[in-house]
């Protein structure tokens, strides 16, 4: 049996598809009861606590807010640590600091149990479509065991090494996303003072070099429109996983300047009162 933990923005459509496509029974636990009201129609069990799900699966994907969250199912009281069985798997779709990733992945493996970190890129839309991007960190073989699964909710999955840099991928692309989100918000504040339309001016970017996915997605879905609603990618969540990234590059002895201009940024925008919107709001505050 497949189980699942974690059915927010990203994890309920993600596990919709599992249960959808996999052609396995899935169990599900979250401490929300909407989200496993809703998946009981396309026929996830719903469970009362991460024990169940550990007891009942053999392999297990996590969708959580971060570390803490991460590190309490993994290793807290009634944890998979203990409850799941030795020669099982646990993929954990989070984004969580590299060395925590390494480190969850040592204790499980001293209870022969595999644990890969598998964070997942794109939007919530993706994750709808099952079109989502996967950057996974473990052996070879695990990365060939899981895929056909992976497969069920995204389109490029891709083996990029030993444990930890499935996160270390996932925490880069966000750091250039989050600098190319910034960059637009500059743009168009100087379009907006200089009085040209902002339609036409990304539409103009997008047809140079200027052009990116921030662009034609961050940019005209969300900050042309001014739509940043809640239950998306929050402005907190950006903070945290750019400084999950800061906190690599300091441990590496890296300076990122780029990447601590725009936590200034992010940390501006939660002061405003913005943590709870969708992050490209961030150009309120420039």
């Amino acid at each position: 049996m497949i189980g699942f933990i974690g059915l927010g923005v990203m994890g309920e459509p993600i596990c919709r598809n599992l249960a959808a496509k996999s052609g396995q029974q899935v169990c599900a636990y979250d401490t929300s009861p909407e989200p496993l009201e809703r998946l009981k129609a396309h026929g996830v069990e719903a469970l009362a606590s991460v024990r169940e799900v550990a007891e009942k699966s053999d392999v297990v994907f996590l969708s959580l807010p971060g570390g803490k969250e991460v590190k309490l199912v993994c290793a807290g009281p009634g944890s998979l640590l203990v409850k799941l069985r030795a020669g099982g798997y646990i993929v954990d779709l989070s984004t969580t600091p590299v060395q925590m990733a390494r480190e969850i992945r040592e204790r499980f493996s001293a209870r022969g149990i595999h644990f890969i970190d598998a964070p997942v890129a794109r939007t919530r839309e993706s994750a709808e479509k099952g079109t989502l991007s996967v950057m996974v960190g473990g052996t070879e073989a695990e990365f060939l065991r899981m895929k056909p699964l992976l497969a069920h909710f995204a389109t490029d999955i891709t083996h990029c090494g030993a444990a930890g840099t499935g996160q270390a991928m996932k925490l880069l692309n966000n750091m250039v996303l989050f600098q190319n989100v910034v960059a637009l918000a500059e743009a168009l504040a100087v379009v907006k003072r200089i009085g040209l339309d902002p339609a036409l001016a990304l539409d103009i970017l997008s047809k140079g070099s200027a052009d990116s996915y921030a662009l034609r997605n961050h940019g005209l879905k969300a900050m042309l429109p001014g739509a940043f609603p809640e239950r998306a990618f929050s402005v907190e969540y950006a903070r945290k996983d750019l400084g999950y990234l800061l906190q690599l590059a300091k441990q590496l002895q890296i300076d990122l300047p780029g990447a601590r201009n725009t936590r200034t940024v992010l940390d501006k925008a939660s002061a405003a009162g913005l943590g709870q919107e969708y992050f490209p709001a961030l150009m309120k505050v420039i």
